[in-house]
């Protein structure tokens, strides 16, 4: 299975953010969502959604395709 589980980096640079901005619209420490970020550890479900609040997205757009992954191991 694929380690890269979110696209909150992406997102991100799509919408012209960075983690410091993100951290501090979630009151989070920069470290935490430096971890989300580099897919070393991935925020809970509530504060997914938070994310793609803060970003005008859809919470589905901060993940990878599951479905993506099982046909990559095919």
């Amino acid at each position: 299975m694929s380690k890269n589980m979110n696209r909150i980096k992406v997102v991100l640079a799509e919408t012209k953010h960075t983690n410091r901005w993100l951290a501090r619209e979630l009151k989070k420490d920069e470290a935490t969502v430096s971890k989300w970020c580099t897919n070393t550890s991935q925020p809970s479900l509530e504060t997914l959604y938070q994310i793609a609040e803060c970003l005008n997205v859809d919470a589905k757009d901060l993940l990878n395709s599951s479905r993506n992954n099982d046909m990559q191991n095919l």
